[in-house]
């Protein structure tokens, strides 16, 4: 979906095809067929924007035969979908029975991280539309913060400007200009957009900057605001921006909200959970961990790193923290000038819900699909951005 902001740019919204996760070329080709073709449908649109999540594999697959890249290109017109964004955090096992820590290797430091991103670069370059002449890819925030050494911390830092000279090769091969943004996320070395200021200004690349998810700016307790005034004074791009939204408890202590925080702690994805103390944030790994004994107060708040629907609240007495999300892209696309052209919804657990939330067939994903990005281009539209054919 595209639309034209105030200022006569173009700003683009997708949906991020990790919530239907697909190890090769052809269970993404399937992918295109049974979800995002339905989707466009719903939407009664002519074209869709997809944010699609290439797995290694099926990276590699694309990446090395010109036949089956044009497969895939000839798919996307084919069903009326279009990409200027790729999610490049997950490497693989996206779909797995388990995923937790799996999703933080291989790191930055690792060499696969920069040649897997090296060739979405490039795929990327080669998928957008004719009339887009710029692309952007999600990456790992670096490392998660265990595994993280000062010498990993060097071998990453290298790996980006590596990356970063990669990227100018591939502008000046294509004309067509890929940038990467790292995706502060809890728990890992770069948690918050804050913390991305020092690597980020180290490596000092144009087309390496920050791609702000906000239900992770809202699992940390950032103000929207705050966090990207610091990276627009630290000239660090938003390369793009996952509209996402967290769990919300406001009274932790209440053996109601346990009970309800304890249905969305599933055995899939990681769910950091965070509160805020006089003494600063505190935090677990995962939500089970914060409802096990005393490791965070409940006097507070707290927020857990679950990507819940963007257009439905989670069954009382729980939240989602929409505002968040609002407050950031009132930020990032209502002033004078866009800070991002780029908008992916990236609601990746509709299957991990608690079962009586979780859609059941096909159809009702779809619908569910749909009725975010409906939320999204009202948003949109309420900030003075007109929707494009």
């Amino acid at each position: 979906m595209r639309f034209r902001h105030p200022d006569g740019t173009t700003v683009h919204l997708a949906y991020c095809t990790n919530v239907h996760p697909a190890e090769t070329l052809d269970g993404v080709l399937a992918q295109l067929r049974d979800h995002c073709e339905p989707v466009r449908r719903r939407l009664g649109r002519d074209r869709l924007g997809v944010g699609l999540w290439l797995a290694h594999d099926a990276a590699g697959a694309v990446d090395t035969d010109p036949s089956a890249l044009r497969t895939l290109r000839g798919e996307l017109d084919r069903r009326g979908l279009e990409v200027v964004t790729l999610n490049g955090f997950p490497y693989e096992g996206f779909g797995s029975d388990e995923v937790k820590y799996r999703v933080y290797r291989p790191d930055w430091a690792d060499p696969e991280r920069l040649e897997y991103t090296t060739a979405l670069a490039r795929i990327l370059g080669a998928l957008l539309p004719d009339d887009v002449t710029e692309g952007s890819v999600s990456t790992l925030p670096l490392g998660w913060r265990t595994t993280w050494t000062a010498e990993r911390a060097r071998m990453g830092h290298e790996a980006l400007r590596t990356l970063g000279a990669r990227l100018d090769a591939l502008a000046e091969l294509t004309g067509r200009s890929i940038r990467i943004g790292l995706e502060p996320e809890p728990g890992c070395t770069v948690e918050t957009t804050q913390d991305a200021l020092a690597p980020l200004t180290a490596v000092d690349h144009p087309r390496i900057g920050v791609c702000v998810d906000t239900c992770h700016l809202a699992t940390s307790f950032e103000d929207p605001r705050t966090a990207l005034d610091a990276l627009a004074t630290a000239r660090i791009p938003v390369v793009k921006s996952q509209l996402s939204a967290a769990l919300h408890a406001e009274h932790p202590g209440r053996p109601e909200v346990r009970d309800a925080l304890g249905a969305f702690a599933e055995p899939r994805f990681l769910h950091q959970t965070r509160t805020v103390t006089p003494a600063g944030p505190r935090g677990t790994d995962d939500l089970p961990e914060a409802l096990n004994g005393d490791a965070l107060p409940v006097t507070a708040p707290w927020r857990a790193h679950f990507h819940v629907p963007l257009h439905a609240d989670p069954d009382g007495p729980l939240t989602a923290t929409l505002p968040v999300l609002r407050a950031a892209l009132t930020r990032l696309v209502g002033g004078p000038r866009p800070l991002t052209r780029h908008l992916e919804v990236e609601t990746y657990t509709w299957q991990a819900l608690p079962p009586g939330l979780r859609p059941r067939g096909r159809g009702r994903l779809t619908d569910g699909i749909a009725a975010e990005l409906a939320l999204a281009r009202d948003l949109l539209t309420d900030l003075g951005l007109k929707e494009l054919p």
